[in-house]
């Protein structure tokens, strides 16, 4: 499971710097490991060159036996907690006169725990869309609606694979409403709008990364299964963008390097300011899955998905993603649906200042199993 977890987050990094290249400017916020598990359960009936593609676009390559892990990651992921909502389901919708190979929908079922459900899209696609979003709604606690827009189903779809991510937790020191003031926050060195800043002065895991201009923060939830990760980059003078040099520069090793509990400071006190906020983002990834190098999949006359279906012409006609984070004193809430030890630095003060008045990085991660459920780029309020 460590081989897909890793997987998944050079995905998760892969595909923010290609999200990067077509928004540098705006907030971003989606659940990689929602996406890797959707585009999951299209890779397991993929053949061919097809598969090679999703392999390489997703890091599978180097994952033996991709689909069990999938199993026992989820099953993880959906351990029951009194402490926090963690919610991962996938489903599937067949159009009812396609035949689907019995082997992959057993195996769909076993591996992902998603059933197939056979709809109408060539005589009732509008129905069939409608019914795709209301099990979305329902999972997300009607959080989430409309995840499939008009004229995204029709009488053309014949699969749509389902994957949703719900996430609601506590933090395990939380903020105080009283303490939460208006302030500026910098978009930039010419710009600033107002935030609902929060504010507290506790203990938590801090490193500050001099050769990088970095500070991280690690936020715990109650019972420390989940954080959230702050990666806070220097205010710069000569206009040049920080937040977009480290989106660049950050590789895996390096993350799991800076945000590794034993070289965090945890004795020192760190006076945290952090903006309140709340972001809903809904991407449309086809085009970008094709320019990172997954593209057969995407076209009927190259798909090979004879792992799913003996007949011809299957293939993915949309991967859409929508995510949706709110941060506020208690905790966060966080959802999202796929169709398809050493002390470091500042050794001598008392406190350290963590103060989240310009662009940064943030995720949240699943610490048992090292998985990042959640990333994102708060660059101010829209």
């Amino acid at each position: 499971m460590e081989s897909l977890s890793r997987a998944n987050s050079v995905f998760a990094l892969d595909l923010c710097r290609a999200l990067n290249s077509s928004n540098a400017e705006g907030n971003m916020f989606f659940s990689p490991l929602s996406i890797s598990t959707a585009l999951g359960m299209v890779y397991l009936g993929a053949r061919g060159h097809t598969s090679e593609e999703m392999a390489k676009v997703l890091s599978f390559s180097s994952v033996s036996d991709v689909h069990s892990h999938f199993k026992t990651l989820t099953s993880s992921i959906n351990s029951p907690s009194a402490s926090y909502t963690l919610k991962l389901a996938n489903h599937l919708y067949g159009e009812k006169t396609f035949s689907f190979l019995r082997e992959y929908l057993d195996s769909t079922l076993k591996l992902y725990h998603a059933d197939l459900q056979a709809v109408d899209f060539i005589g009732a696609s509008e129905e069939s869309r409608q019914l795709i979003n209301k099990w979305v709604e329902r999972q997300t606690e009607n959080k989430m609606k409309d995840l499939f827009q008009p004229k995204l189903v029709t009488e053309w779809t014949r699969l749509v694979l389902v994957n949703v991510i719900h996430f609601k937790g506590k933090w395990m020191h939380r903020f105080e409403e009283k303490d939460t003031k208006e302030m500026p926050f910098k978009i930039n060195q010419n710009e600033s709008r107002p935030v609902e800043m929060m504010y507290q002065n506790h203990k938590f895991p801090f490193r500050s990364i001099p050769e990088y201009e970095l500070q991280v923060l690690e936020l715990t939830y109650v019972k420390e299964e989940l954080s959230m990760l702050i990666l806070l980059p220097n205010e710069t003078q000569d206009g040049s963008d920080p937040l977009l040099k480290l989106e660049s520069e950050l590789t895996l090793d390096k993350l799991l390097d800076w945000t590794q509990r034993d070289k965090m400071s945890r004795w020192m006190q760190i006076i945290v300011h952090l903006p309140k906020f709340k972001l809903e983002i809904e991407s449309s990834l086809s085009e970008i899955l094709q320019e990172m190098g997954m593209i057969s999949v995407f076209q009927e006359t190259e798909a090979d998905l004879t792992g799913m279906s003996s007949q011809d012409g299957l293939y993915m006609s949309a991967v859409v993603h929508k995510a949706c984070v709110e941060v506020n004193e208690d905790g966060t809430e966080a959802w999202a649906a796929s169709a398809l030890g050493n002390p470091i630095g500042c050794a001598r003060q008392q406190f350290q200042s963590f103060t989240a008045d310009h662009p940064f990085m943030f995720f949240i991660r699943h610490n048992p199993t090292n998985s990042i459920l959640f990333l994102g780029r708060f660059r101010g309020p829209s």
